[in-house]
């Protein structure tokens, strides 16, 4: 540069730094917003590939959900069973007698006449409940085994306020309970 007239290296000067210029405004005006595109453009290709796996894994996954489905379907409808319907003191009378034929020294003396309200036990629970109050004698030993059998044997009836005094006759008590028992629905 030192060999040009200062004529021609002022051109010089002046075409180059017009030129950076124009390649700063290029680079500013139609680069940089093409790259930040490119950049959200290929974050959300991101987001839609990982949308994409879980509908694949959720399409893979629709026979073993229908499977379960069907499973706790059965379940629910083995569960379902036992469960109180139809007339309801006849069940409770029926339950009862069939169940107590293996506990021959428990005597129940009165079968209540069954009350059906709401569940108290899980707020809007779908199922209603019944109760129904019992009063015989029995040994101490037996009474206890009887009513821990009848809970396993119908996990879904409890025994509730269980009361048991002397009864006189030697080592027999007399009790009274009330058995609380989900009612299926007519639906």
């Amino acid at each position: 540069m030192k060999r040009l007239p200062p004529n021609k290296r002022n051109q010089l000067v002046g075409v180059i730094i017009a030129t950076v210029g124009l390649i700063c405004i290029i680079y500013f005006v139609l680069i940089s917003p093409q790259l930040e595109k490119n950049k959200q453009m290929a974050v959300d290709a991101a987001k839609e590939q990982q949308k994409l796996q879980q509908y694949r894994t959720a399409i893979k996954q629709i026979e073993t959900t229908t499977t379960q489905l069907a499973d706790a379907t059965q379940q629910l409808a083995q569960a379902e069973e036992d469960l109180a319907s139809g007339d309801l003191y006849a069940w409770t009378v029926e339950t009862i007698r069939r169940f107590k034929t293996n506990y021959r020294r428990v005597d129940i003396a009165t079968i209540g006449q069954p009350t059906s309200s709401d569940c108290e036990l899980i707020g809007g629970f779908p199922y209603k409940q019944i109760r129904v109050s019992l009063t015989g004698t029995a040994y101490y030993h037996d009474l206890g085994k009887f009513i821990s059998d009848f809970e396993n044997k119908f996990p879904h009836c409890r025994v509730a306020n269980l009361a048991a005094d002397p009864s006189g006759a030697g080592e027999k008590l007399n009790f009274r309970f009330d058995i609380v028992a989900l009612v299926k629905s007519n639906t």
